[in-house]
């Protein structure tokens, strides 16, 4: 690294240690740490020229970072929660269309009698209220772990040492 301003977002306009990190650091780290298994001590180290690591912003370095991925986790907290929320509401709307579809099914089977014709719409209209809850089970069975791991990985992040190494 060059400049100490390669680590953070060029536009953002936040004072410097609550500024977003580059895209492409973010990745990197995000990356390189999620491959150390858990119980594994972490840390990062940035190295740079030497007037870079002298700077009066390097000292601010550590904190910056650390700032950045606790944001980062509760943002994903945050997601976690509305992804939560409309899993809740996806599972109220697909409860309520599961027993229409098995209220009208009947109906329809009474109505146009047992035979094929009849057996075709009660179980259609079954079938189709099964796949109203499609999505909140998707939502409650998987699309909530990846969005955890990710958390708990920047909850990691937000408290690992960072240190600076200047380059000879």
């Amino acid at each position: 690294m060059e400049r100490i301003g390669q680590l953070f977002h060029t536009l953002d306009p936040l004072p410097f240690r609550e500024r977003d990190l580059d895209a492409g650091v973010e990745e990197y780290v995000v990356g390189w740490a999620g491959e150390i298994a858990r119980n594994h001590p972490i840390s990062i180290v940035i190295r740079m020229p030497a007037a870079e690591a002298q700077r009066d912003e390097a000292r601010h370095i550590e904190e910056a970072v650390r700032n950045y991925f606790a944001y980062r986790a509760d943002v994903l907290g945050w997601d976690l929660r509305d992804l939560f929320r409309a899993g809740r509401a996806s599972l109220a709307i697909g409860v309520a269309v599961l027993a229409a579809c098995i209220v009208v099914g009947k109906a329809a089977e009474g109505f146009l009698g047992a035979g094929y014709v009849g057996r075709f719409f009660d179980e259609g209209l079954i079938i189709l209220g099964w796949v109203a809850n499609w999505r909140p089970v998707e939502i409650f069975l998987y699309d909530w772990w990846p969005l955890v791991r990710r958390r708990r990985l920047y909850r990691r992040l937000s408290r690992v040492p960072v240190g600076i190494v200047p380059d000879e």
